[in-house]
């Protein structure tokens, strides 16, 4: 599934290409996504201009003029691009949307569809939306003492912390195994046994591997690609993360794999006891 770093660089790629644009047009297929796709929204799109693209933890967020906002969630294998309107179709497409001529459109595809493309008619029901979701503050949002409180409040293994979008939005599997790593911590640890210090080194290694990650226009495994198209380098530069069996790039300790919070978890035993 995508994480914080691709979703954030599908936003960036999808900024200029659709900032200022007008949606002339909206096609949606006749296959279900996640969440339903309601048939008055089509009219309400079209003849909107495109105001902003941000990121809300996971979600794309296309604001538009008159208040309405397109939330998009790519789901496990979702891509949201820009591309010429004469480009061929591919199958699991389920939404086209026209820009300005119809030379350019914006689609949304979807093998697996467990993603959605949901419209939201005022920012505050976009808000509600977020809350009831329980959504948690950004990575980079952070504040040092709260972080502390969560991890001290839970008994819960820190893999599984960083798995809870409530704790902390837009981190996955991938980018929890390579922050605990530069972090030092092993995945198995109740949170709630960190020092002060090993907490804060976890609140820093979250950030930092973020950061690099978008730098490299996030880790293409699959299907993962940016707005523009082009694929992912950060899974050229895993330390833990799919090299089990692998020496560790730190020590040279051989990386194990376990099963933890419900997902495969990569670590280093050596530079990562428990």
């Amino acid at each position: 599934m995508p994480e914080l770093p691709e979703v954030e660089t599908v936003v960036r790629d999808l900024r200029p290409l659709l900032s200022g644009r007008r949606l002339a047009s909206v096609q949606v297929s006749m296959h279900n996504l996640r969440r339903p796709w309601v048939k008055a929204w089509a009219t309400q799109l079209v003849g909107r201009r495109v105001e902003e693209v941000r990121r809300r933890g996971k979600w794309i967020v296309i604001a538009l003029d008159g208040s309405l906002f397109l939330v998009i969630h790519l789901g496990m294998t979702g891509q949201l691009t820009v591309v010429p309107g004469t480009e061929p179709v591919a199958n699991h497409t389920h939404l086209r949307i026209d820009l300005d001529d119809g030379r350019a459109q914006l689609r949304f595809r979807d093998v697996r569809r467990f993603g959605s493309a949901t419209l939201f008619t005022d920012a505050a029901a976009l808000e509600r939306f977020f809350e009831k979701s329980g959504l948690g503050p950004e990575p980079f949002d952070l504040e040092a003492r709260s972080w502390r409180e969560k991890l001290r409040g839970t008994d819960r293994a820190l893999k599984a912390v960083l798995l809870d979008q409530r704790v902390v939005a837009g981190v996955g599997n991938i980018y929890a195994d390579e922050s605990l790593f530069e972090a030092r911590l092993h995945p198995g640890r109740k949170a709630s046994d960190l020092s002060a210090a090993e907490a804060e080194r976890l609140r820093k290694a979250v950030a930092k591997v973020l950061k690099r990650a978008i730098e490299r226009r996030g880790s293409t495994i699959r299907d993962y690609v940016g707005g523009s198209g082009l694929r992912g380098g950060y899974q050229e530069e895993f330390r833990v993360y799919r090299r089990t069996g692998q020496p560790c790039p730190r020590c040279g300790a051989t990386i194990v794999r376990e099963r933890l919070a419900g997902r495969s978890t990569h670590y280093c035993r050596q530079c990562q006891r428990r």
